[in-house]
């Protein structure tokens, strides 16, 4: 096994990931269906031409995304200002960065430059705002999310056609996130209502003991760009819910997404103050992180991105001893044992690799499959990337594999492809960076490789790109020895029939959320979260809201 170490640089390295759920699934049926790293020099493939259509050869027509952002309906969703105390302003430099489309590189819009003196007078109206919003009851919050909800569904497609410009993943997949992070709006309009307290039989006769909940003040999130919608609603709307005001800074790759969120949240009737977002550039990335993280002003601070940053945030929340969640790196086994139905797992591991280009944290990162049917399931497998996959501008109705949202990903991808290869790795179908006249952006194919060796890197790193090593086991023991050897424990997914098998695997695997059977797990009902290095805290579910609560003990004297 090759040795994992951890590198923190700075806040800039943040990146994060997440699972589709229950509105997503028809996004990963449209799949099935139609730190940075050196330069390396990778060697060259021979692929035959229908490879070459299905992985990516063909990468689509000329668009010039402008033109494409301009076409949505609701125009007022095109913001590009920061959003505080209920109004659009600038920073106070006058400073902007600006917001590109990964698959054409053009710019599709300029954002407002917020630094660490912008953010702490955003936390400063938080903390005014939260006084009345706490005392607000939770039927009345728990309506003005519902409303929002309502707004973000009538919206979907504009808001989907945003999301695609600005992260490149495509279009049915970024509806489908809308749903999906929508859902979160609904379930916590619900779950505000559920914040229950306890009654506690008192051992003395003249008391009485109670608990109840409170909010726990002003949140400080910081979200991903990768699931740029619903990574703010998982957050806001349990924050919201249980009576917590929020300053967010949403990834400087993809504002956009977060900003038209506000417009509606504005309508909805979110008073001023309440939600705040607070966009800044890679080169703001650290101080706003700071600020965020050390302001006393914030007591809650939630976190979506790399292992190495939420390490670092977490070490600067705890000058002020901040509630603190973090969803971090993963490095997904998906085991694939002799007994398994191999049709239904194949077709379950394209949805799970693939999707988003393999930029999720919950993505299949390491498969195991069984000796016995090693040759059998690779071949169907193979078979399936060849005839549904198919590279291209996310707005391209062909398009099943957008480009990944960064060149430092990028780098990343073709460093441990370059490496496996070194040990002895072959490549069955993709293999590089996928090239047109027409696009020039960061896209590679759907590369799947055979023969890999634990000593290579992505055995125990994320790889975060379309890259799928296939390893041999011949045990139940070994692969999850194997699989279990790793820092982090985010997600696992492992195909049996054998119920007995089933429970074992499912108890033994360090992880915080495993698929048995099925590539997808996410939904606004079920605990997000991790075990080990990846994370602390869960989001979503009826769990979900106690991140953003305290508990307080009442005893009464009669």
């Amino acid at each position: 096994m090759v040795d994992c170490v951890v590198k923190i640089t700075s806040a800039r390295q943040s990146v994060g990931a997440y699972s589709i759920g229950r509105a997503n699934r028809l996004a990963a049926a449209a799949v099935l269906q139609t730190p940075s790293v050196p330069a390396v020099r990778l060697r060259s493939f021979s692929i035959s031409r229908l490879d070459k259509q299905a992985a990516g050869g063909n990468i689509g027509p000329s668009i010039n995304s402008v033109e494409e952002l301009n076409k949505i309906k609701n125009k007022s969703l095109l913001r590009t200002d920061a959003y505080v105390g209920g109004a659009w302003v600038g920073s106070a430099q006058g400073k902007r960065f600006k917001v590109t489309d990964p698959a054409t590189l053009q710019t599709i819009g300029e954002v407002a430059d917020m630094d660490g003196n912008d953010v702490a007078q955003a936390v400063q109206i938080a903390n005014e705002a939260f006084a009345s919003w706490k005392a607000t009851t939770a039927k009345h919050r728990g309506q003005i999310l519902r409303k929002w909800y309502d707004l973000v569904m009538e919206n979907k497609e504009d808001l989907g056609r945003i999301m695609t410009l600005e992260c490149g993943k495509p279009l049915a997949e970024a509806v489908g996130e809308i749903g999906y992070g929508a859902s979160f709006l609904e379930w916590f309009a619900e779950e505000a209502k559920r914040t229950y307290g306890d009654t506690v039989p008192s051992p003395i006769g003249s008391s009485r003991m109670l608990v109840i909940r409170q909010p726990v003040g002003v949140a400080g999130i910081i979200t991903p760009y990768n699931f740029p919608c619903a990574m703010i609603t998982r957050k806001v709307g349990a924050a919201l819910a249980a009576g917590c005001t929020v300053v967010a800074r949403p990834a400087h790759e993809t504002p956009l997404s977060a900003l038209a969120l506000c417009e509606l949240a504005e309508r909805a009737g979110v008073p001023p103050g309440v939600l705040n977002v607070v966009p800044s550039s890679a080169e703001n990335t650290a101080g706003v992180g700071l600020e965020l993280t050390t302001n006393p002003g914030i007591r809650k601070v939630s976190f979506t991105g790399s292992t190495g940053v939420g390490k670092l945030l977490m070490a600067q929340a705890s000058s002020t001893m901040k509630k603190i969640s973090m969803e971090l790196g993963g490095n997904a086994p998906f085991i694939v044992f002799e007994d398994a139905d191999i049709g239904v797992a194949a077709q379950q591991l394209v949805a799970c690799k693939f999707r988003n280009a393999g930029q999720t944290c919950v993505c299949a990162n390491r498969i195991y499959v069984h000796d016995a049917v090693y040759d059998a399931f690779v071949a169907e497998f193979v078979r399936l990337v060849k005839k549904t996959l198919r590279v291209g501008h996310g707005l391209d109705a062909g398009t099943t594999v957008g480009p990944m949202i960064t060149e430092r990903g990028l780098a990343k991808t073709e460093d441990h492809l370059q490496r496996a290869l070194e040990a002895g790795a072959r490549v069955v179908v993709g293999g590089k960076r996928a090239t047109s006249s027409s696009l020039g952006g960061h896209f590679f194919e759907p590369t799947v490789l055979v023969d890999v060796s634990d000593s290579v890197p992505m055995s125990c790193e994320e790889t975060f790109g379309p890259l799928c090593p296939i390893f041999r086991f011949s045990s139940e023991d070994e692969v999850l020895r194997r699989a279990n050897d790793v820092p982090v424990g985010l997600a696992g997914y492992f195909f049996s029939r054998d119920i007995g098998r089933i429970f074992r695997v499912a108890e033994a695997l360090e992880v915080g959320m495993v698929g048995i059977n099925t590539g997808i797990i996410s939904a606004e009902v079920a605990p997000f979260g991790g075990v080990k290095e990846s994370g602390v805290g869960r989001e979503g579910s009826r769990y979900g809201i106690d991140e953003y609560l305290n508990i307080k003990y009442l005893n009464i004297a009669l």
